[in-house]
């Protein structure tokens, strides 16, 4: 298992891209899609909203994340499922609920993204859609700035950034290592993979990793279908 797992990481770009994909989209082990997890696992409803989006908010919400009007009315539903006490906001706790998000290693961190434009640890649904618009597929003649590859590529930096400093440093990287795969290889594996993702990916020699150094390292990365999910109309 350490062997397949450090073969996994031989490059940087493989790093980022792995981490990336299993801990955000794909299956891995009983970790089942935590993104999809947040809008269709189930778990215990909470109170039917009696607020109603007006369809000025709908329009605005629509021309904001791209989602159509079909899918912000599916995205509301589920959204009041999570707001179990039905005051048009969700909490940290709420989305601890959602049982497969729980168990995933990197819920902490898919948590915190939906926090991060709230100065009251509260989510309202503008901000909850606009953190799912960043997993929307990206169309022809169609994409929206929330779905674009440039907003994929930093949404998936801040997983790795903890401190918010706009760089990635090695404890950083070795925390999040340690999250995804800590289990099954050595710590001086792990020190290793994070030291030389830092060496090759750090283009100025600061030792830490800007965005700039991220994208990159991900340039030959299919960042557009690895970050997109399909969500229904």
């Amino acid at each position: 298992m350490g062997r397949n797992v450090i073969e996994r990481f031989r490059s940087v770009g493989c790093v980022f891209c792995s981490l990336l994909y299993f801990g955000l989209v794909a299956k891995k082990r009983k970790f089942i899609f935590p993104i999809n997890c947040v809008l269709f696992a189930t778990i215990e409803m909470g109170n039917k909203s009696s607020l109603l989006l007006r369809e000025e908010e709908i329009a605005q919400i629509h021309e904001e994340t791209g989602f159509t009007p079909n899918q912000i009315e599916r995205l509301y539903s589920r959204f009041t499922s999570l707001d179990r006490n039905d005051c048009g906001t969700l909490s940290r706790e709420d989305f601890l609920r959602i049982p497969e998000l729980a168990i995933n290693p990197l819920c902490e961190r898919i948590v915190h993204s939906f926090f991060a434009e709230s100065n009251d640890d509260r989510v309202n649904f503008r901000q909850f859609t606009r953190v799912l618009a960043h997993f929307r597929p990206i169309k022809p003649n169609k994409e929206n700035r929330l779905n674009s590859r440039e907003e994929k590529l930093r949404f998936a930096f801040k997983m790795y950034d903890l401190d918010d400093d706009e760089t990635i440093s090695r404890d950083e990287l070795l925390n999040i290592l340690q999250m995804m795969v800590g289990a099954n290889i050595s710590q001086d594996q792990l020190n290793s993979i994070a030291e030389r993702t830092i060496v090759e990916a750090d283009t100025v020699g600061v030792g830490k990793i800007s965005f700039d150094d991220f994208c990159r390292a991900l340039e030959r990365t299919e960042v557009e279908q690895k970050m997109s999910i399909r969500f229904l109309n």
